[in-house]
């Protein structure tokens, strides 16, 4: 009896992680979704990870695959695919929580709906230069209605497959995806996520943002994924 329960309340709420060596940061995030743990399940879709990410899943009860490549894209559709909720989130594993993050996605997933979901973007840096970059990401959003995936996702698999998926890419899959879609269906959780902030510890905000504005330009007007990949990682020939 408590199995056949449990089965049933693991079908409503699919929780998928894309992973890349994030045996430091995944812990941390596990902590947090487990506010919901017999309401959900989590699925860590692997790339190439070379640390402890396989057993830390493992320890912590997820289903974890590992697809051997790294494209962020055919990560997060291995994980729909595989998913067994009717609702599924996508979240990075760097991401953090705040305590009763839950309420408000348990509430959308007891009726059907149309809409997707985004979380508000927060920095984890107490640097009150952060303050302005979500400042400026909240502005965009508002304005534009552009949330990428930092900010998590949540979409009924319905819809997710309607909308046919991300495209099979390494990055930009979430840019691809977010353009693809009808804007006036996305909503925000009016509840924060804290992403890290350490792609922005190398270069600053400011560089880092025009830098991604760039190589968005450069995904719109055709230029291949290969090149704007090297761009991104300074990857030379």
């Amino acid at each position: 009896m408590i199995l056949i329960k449990e089965d049933k309340l693991t079908k409503k709420l699919s929780i998928i992680i894309p992973t890349l060596n994030e045996s430091k940061n995944l812990p941390l995030l596990l902590s947090d979704l487990s506010e919901i743990n017999n309401k959900s399940e989590i699925l860590i879709i692997d790339s190439t990870s070379l640390d402890k990410t396989k057993d830390i899943a493992l320890i912590n009860g997820t289903r974890f695959y590992k697809i051997g490549k790294k494209n962020r894209g055919l990560q997060l559709n291995y994980g729909a695919k595989k998913a067994k909720g009717k609702w599924l989130l996508f979240i990075h594993a760097d991401s953090r929580l705040k305590f009763n993050w839950s309420k408000k996605i348990m509430n959308i997933i007891k009726r059907d709906s149309n809409f997707i979901y985004y979380f508000d973007f927060q920095v984890k840096n107490k640097s009150f230069t952060y303050r302005f970059l979500e400042f400026f990401v909240k502005l965009r959003c508002l304005l534009f209605k552009t949330p990428y995936g930092d900010q998590g996702l949540l979409i009924s698999k319905e819809n997710f497959q309607k909308q046919g998926g991300y495209k099979t890419i390494p990055l930009m899959e979430d840019f691809d995806f977010i353009s693809r879609i009808n804007k006036k269906n996305l909503r925000s959780l009016k509840t924060p996520i804290l992403t890290s902030s350490r792609k922005w510890d190398e270069i600053n905000f400011v560089r880092q943002s025009l830098k991604n504005w760039y190589l968005r330009r450069l995904f719109l007007s055709g230029c291949s994924i290969d090149r704007i990949y090297k761009k991104y990682y300074k990857i030379r020939k």
